[in-house]
């Protein structure tokens, strides 16, 4: 072959090469427009179907239905923002009949669920025409049963576990092990009091002392929610009813922690006389939902190891 038809097929190769580059270049392009446009598309398919989708006015008369599913912590689906969220959109909307609130919860933050407690009180207040019902499913315990308590009526499965009235703190020693194991603990601390509880230190008397009084002092917060909201209707001694115990849904019934039994359905159609049904739950963003997913829901557990939790 000549220099001059050697020179031209490299060149025609080194073309087509490049055509051939430009075309998968395309073609990717292509794909993340695609791509794209499918993200954007299903962000709008989530919006819709979110907690702004629900046409009331099409609706007509109904029950509001608000869940309150899973541990009770910020940031989660059971976070006090997204309840009381769904709450004053259910109490605001003119077609409401009564208000229901499905619970399924073992409980968590303290704060949280005196959060949303206090939020059906006020909106309860705001709202003395619209009747609040909550509904326990599986579980309606602790925090689960706290943020609920100021609920008009309180329904439950007669399988249903009710109530642990009570407040825990949960941790671990591993003194022993760390010097078992030839570790050296090197701590630097601002404050008598900054290591409270550590556990890799052993624990003193005094500091023992001071969590359980912070734990009596949230005890007796929830006891006076429980007493304020059922009042003459509890039926049983306080050890008996605030000593953390756990009940099913037909035990709870005798001792008045709750007023009936029935699925969140049989209170709409027999209690309320409301079966048409409207769910007012917002729902977290796309986003949150990726990153519990992936692991956030751990990273929160581990931050929140050592405070003091309602379940």
């Amino acid at each position: 072959m000549s220099q001059e038809n050697w020179e031209r097929d490299a060149l025609t190769r080194i073309a087509l090469a490049g055509v051939q580059e430009q075309r998968r270049a395309r073609r990717w392009g292509i794909f993340f427009k695609l791509l794209g446009f499918a993200y954007l598309f299903l962000l709008l398919g989530l919006f819709l179907t979110g907690p702004f989708a629900t046409d009331t006015r099409k609706a007509g008369p109904h029950t509001a239905l608000v869940d309150l599913q899973g541990v009770i912590t910020e940031g989660s689906q059971a976070s006090a923002d997204l309840v009381t969220q769904g709450l004053r959109n259910a109490f605001r909307d003119k077609n409401t009949e009564a208000v229901l609130l499905r619970v399924n919860s073992p409980g968590g933050s303290p704060v949280q669920s005196a959060y949303i407690n206090n939020e059906v009180r006020r909106l309860k207040e705001a709202h003395p025409d619209t009747p609040v019902y909550a509904v326990i499913s599986d579980v309606g315990a602790s925090g689960g049963y706290y943020a609920v308590v100021s609920a008009d009526w309180i329904y439950a499965d007669a399988s249903s576990v009710v109530g642990s009235i009570g407040v825990r703190m949960d941790g671990f020693g591993l003194v022993d092990a760390i010097d078992k194991l030839g570790i050296e603990r090197r701590l630097m601390v601002a404050g008598d009091n900054k290591a409270l509880m550590d556990p890799f230190l052993p624990v003193k008397p005094e500091d023992q002392a001071h969590v359980q009084r912070l734990l009596d002092n949230i005890h007796t917060q929830f006891v006076d929610a429980v007493k304020t909201a059922r009042g003459d209707r509890l039926n049983g001694s306080d050890e008996e009813l605030f000593g953390g115990l756990i009940w099913t849904g037909d035990e709870a019934l005798e001792l008045g922690i709750i007023d009936g039994l029935g699925s969140p359905g049989y209170v709409a159609r027999e209690v309320i006389g409301q079966e048409n049904i409207v769910d007012f739950t917002p729902r977290q963003d796309l986003l949150r939902r990726l990153a519990d997913s992936f692991g956030a829901a751990i990273g929160r557990a581990i931050v929140n190891l050592g405070e003091p939790a309602i379940r």
